[in-house]
């Protein structure tokens, strides 16, 4: 078995081609990580992989992990774009720039805002669930764990407190499911621009560094960076 870690942003994600990972597994390689993608099948070009939260529960999407993969599999390929595929979802990964890559990430649903336990919320689905508060991002380590295990949602969900800076950019702070909270994270990004904005190029701020998103008709494109740890 062999692996590595890769990190975006100090979102660290150790990439292993273990076929034999159980939920106990994952509990002890994942220490001090932000999880573990596992590499199912992995030609010059395509990739098929599963995403493990640290406590040894599956995401059904990760924007961070998949661009790592991508990048995991252009580095051992030497292809130029690559395409991920994690549950039905098939994400196109390529190379923009210096440890840099676009995602195509794909569809990405808005609800209509709601109330829950009197904090305003809206949800978002990228693959997996989101929800996304308007406020003070230093609040995410009270609203994390009240909204993530919430019976409104059964199945648990990622939060993201977001403070709205102008047109295009905001600061947010993320509470990841199965996780805690995350210095930086693709799928938030995607999340929070899409809550706060219709259309259009959106600069997200996490404590980690800068992600960016281009929604477009509904979907969203999604511009990181994914390098070996310690590179």
């Amino acid at each position: 078995m062999t692996s590595s870690r890769w990190h975006a942003h100090g979102n660290v994600y150790l990439v292993s081609e273990d076929d034999a990972l159980t939920p106990e597994r994952v509990r002890e390689q994942a220490q001090g990580t932000d999880g573990i993608v596992q590499v199912l099948r992995a030609d010059d070009d395509v990739l098929e992989i599963v995403i493990w939260n640290t406590d040894g529960s599956t995401a059904e999407m990760s924007g961070n992990g998949t661009r790592i993969a991508g990048a995991w599999l252009m580095e051992r390929s030497g292809a130029a774009d690559v395409r991920v595929v994690v549950g039905p979802r098939t994400v196109t990964v390529r190379a923009v720039g210096d440890a840099s890559y676009e995602s195509e990430i794909g569809a990405v649903k808005v609800g209509e805002p709601e109330t829950v336990d009197d904090v305003e919320l809206t949800t978002v689905d990228v693959g997996n669930p989101h929800a996304v508060v308007v406020g003070d991002p230093d609040d995410v380590t009270r609203l994390g764990p009240l909204l993530e295990t919430h019976p409104r949602f059964p199945n648990r969900t990622n939060v993201q407190v977001a403070r709205i800076d102008g047109p295009g950019e905001v600061t947010a702070r993320v509470w990841e499911r199965g996780v805690g909270e995350t210095t930086a994270s693709g799928s938030s990004a995607v999340a929070v621009a899409a809550a706060t904005h219709a259309e259009g190029d959106v600069l997200v701020h996490f404590p980690g560094g800068d992600l960016r998103v281009r929604l477009q008709d509904g979907a969203a494109w999604l511009t990181g960076p994914a390098e070996p740890v310690g590179a």
